[in-house]
């Protein structure tokens, strides 16, 4: 079942999903401070491209990490969380529609303080 999942979702959205998370990840690395917040999102964009069977586990940060996700939250983080979390709402509304809302938020989850969660 999760492999017809993934299939499904790689069509229905998670290739394009993925791809703007690794172009968004290429921005980030350009800049010096968000380095490490654009190498966590080269993972999600891998989550995008194969999301069902994963889960997100919490990490604990070190102090760096910490400010530059307090950093990340304020100028960018919101927006993707209220973003990703909207997206996977909407997703609920059907019931065909709620194993892909569920990844929706595992990725609303992470993408809110990227360095103190990991996929497995």
């Amino acid at each position: 079942m999760k492999t017809v999942g993934n299939i499904l979702w790689l069509i229905l959205g998670g290739f394009i999903g993925g791809i703007e998370s690794f172009i968004e990840g290429v921005l980030l690395c350009i800049t010096i401070i968000f380095i490490p917040v654009g190498l966590q999102m080269f993972k999600i964009g891998k989550f995008f491209f194969w999301p069902m069977g994963k889960k997100v586990v919490a990490v604990n940060p070190s102090g760096f990490k910490t400010v530059i996700n307090v950093i990340w939250c304020i100028t960018g983080g919101i927006l993707h969380f209220l973003a990703y979390g909207l997206v996977g709402v909407l997703f609920c509304i059907t019931i065909i529609g709620i194993p892909f809302g569920k990844q929706y938020f595992k990725l609303a989850r992470f993408i809110l303080t990227p360095l103190g969660h990991d996929f497995q």
